[in-house]
């Protein structure tokens, strides 16, 4: 009876988790139909591609039939999502990928499973190292998507963090929590009670950041009250740093002005309009110049 009930859950667990590794694939459909990866990260799918490796590794030792068959079907998938991001990725993000899947999934893998091979004779040393490696990845994996968490809150947009995945990450995590439990096995239990409040948590900021419009909306309009009342704030500074100004009093001032006229001599009054003036037009009697005298006659000497 506990046989076939654990046999159930790691089924369920093994259906979920399938629909966890297919999860990203409308995102990777996204990328091919356009030809770029956009804003995606490609850290989360290594992450899960490193997990999905070390758990295989895991099975191979416990002769687990359930965890070999999901996390075979984990690595095929993962490294075909990684195989599209590298087509379509800019030359930066491809090369960051390249460098990741070098050092993690070849290079760090190798050294583990020859480190524990080589190094550790006793069976159940090894299987237990290799159980407390595995279940630190795994915590990796529901960690991994949240490193676009800062992205999420700065351009207040869920548009690059898909929820799908962080929902079936979620009740993955639950299935094999108890999983884990039947069977005795606190390396799968243990990281599935984080992985549950991780994916939470990713739930959670979706729900708050689901509708950028409304959220731009009401962060601009924030926005500019904080402005508002900075500037009212500087301008009360401005007048508390000045030199005090004694208030306009219009009587006073009425009062001031009437002395000074009072004071004043008397100045003849200009007519205030130009047509009072009297224009008189004075003709004046050029005469011509003088003609000069007639030429006298030539007179012929003999």
């Amino acid at each position: 009876m506990v046989q076939a009930l654990v046999f159930a859950v790691g089924i369920v667990g093994n259906i979920l988790s399938f629909l966890v590794i297919l999860a990203p694939v409308p995102t990777f459909y996204r990328v091919y139909k356009k030809k770029s990866t956009e804003s995606f990260q490609s850290v989360p799918y290594a992450v899960a591609l490193l997990s999905a490796m070390l758990w295989l590794y895991y099975a191979l030792l416990t002769s687990d039939l359930l965890l070999l068959s999901i996390n075979s079907i984990g690595c095929l998938v993962e490294s075909l999502y990684l195989t599209v991001y590298l087509l379509y990725a800019p030359r930066q993000a491809m090369a960051f990928t390249l460098k990741l899947v070098c050092v993690m999934n070849l290079a760090l893998f190798a050294a583990v499973v020859a480190a524990l091979q080589l190094l550790v004779k006793a069976a159940d040393r090894r299987v237990t190292l290799a159980g407390g490696i595995g279940a630190s990845f795994a915590l990796a994996v529901f960690v991994a998507p949240l490193t676009i968490i800062r992205q999420v809150i700065r351009t207040k947009s869920v548009e690059f963090m898909p929820f799908w995945l962080s929902f079936f990450l979620t009740l993955s995590a639950v299935v094999w929590f108890f999983y884990g439990l039947l069977m005795k096995d606190l390396f799968v239990a243990t990281p599935n009670v984080l992985g549950l409040l991780f994916g939470l948590a990713q739930m959670v900021l979706y729900v708050v950041y689901k509708n950028p419009k409304k959220n731009s909306a009401v962060s601009e309009a924030a926005a500019a009250q904080q402005v508002e009342v900075k500037d009212q704030q500087q301008l009360q500074m401005q007048l508390q740093a000045s030199p005090a100004v004694a208030p306009l009093d219009v009587d006073a001032d009425a009062d001031a002005d009437a002395d000074l006229e009072a004071a004043a001599p008397a100045t003849p009054q200009r007519p205030a309009d130009d047509d009072a003036i009297d224009h008189r037009s004075v003709v004046v009697d050029i005469p011509p110049p003088p003609q000069p005298p007639p030429a006298l006659p030539a007179v012929e000497v003999a």
